[in-house]
């Protein structure tokens, strides 16, 4: 009866797990998938460095930060607490640009480059909603404080981390000079604009980036 009993009982199958073609077509179904979300990203910061495939040999307005600085080394953070560089990660489903305007005092310097990041933003139309502003300033006047509701609602306020100092890309002493830094989707610091540059200098770069990629 036993015996009988035994020969009943299923054979388990060895191979519960995934065959070898099983998994070489998963990880093709994960590259593509990568490749398709955040290949025109990568693809759209090579063309943008090295000038590949510029069209008529368009050079960018602002300067290149060489190598790029991860976002999280800026040691920022929002009012509520936040780090900026949890916006930047792998969670995120719907990544932006992002435009920081960094001064210690904000002087006029200072607040003409806030002026130009705005209307550079606005000036991007439909497009304006894959570019997101912040500012982190030393101190502002009193009367910037009053405006600042109306006239730079949308652009969010960053403080130092506790207990640190920002890290600052090379080229960039806010302290001294006030500047404008771009920040891609993946929270690489990429580039920045001073006084020296005008709205339309950045609104050029903006617009090209974004026609590149298929990214924030």
């Amino acid at each position: 009866m036993t015996m009988i009993m035994a020969s009943r009982i299923p054979e388990q199958d060895e191979t519960d797990g995934p065959t070898p073609e099983q998994a070489r077509r998963g990880r093709r179904t994960a590259f593509l998938l990568f490749a398709l979300g955040f290949g025109p990203m990568i693809l759209a910061t090579v063309m943008f460095y090295t000038g590949w495939l510029n069209p008529a040999g368009h050079t960018n307005q602002g300067v290149l930060i060489s190598p790029t600085m991860p976002v999280a080394d800026l040691s920022l953070e929002t009012l509520s607490g936040e780090p900026l560089a949890k916006r930047f990660s792998a969670a995120q489903t719907d990544p932006q640009w992002l435009l920081v305007v960094a001064a210690g005092e904000c002087d006029s310097r200072c607040e003409e480059l806030l002026y130009l990041a705005r209307q550079a933003n606005i000036a991007l139309g439909k497009n304006a909603n894959r570019v997101s502003r912040a500012a982190v300033l030393g101190s502002i006047t009193g009367d910037l404080a009053a405006r600042w509701p109306t006239e730079y609602r949308l652009m969010e306020r960053l403080v130092p981390a506790a207990g640190t100092t920002p890290a600052w890309p090379a080229g960039i002493n806010p302290e001294k000079e006030p500047r404008i830094m771009l920040i891609d989707p993946f929270g690489n610091v990429m580039m920045h604009y001073g006084p020296e540059n005008s709205g339309k200098d950045m609104l050029k770069d903006l617009k090209h980036l974004l026609k590149l990629s298929q990214v924030g």
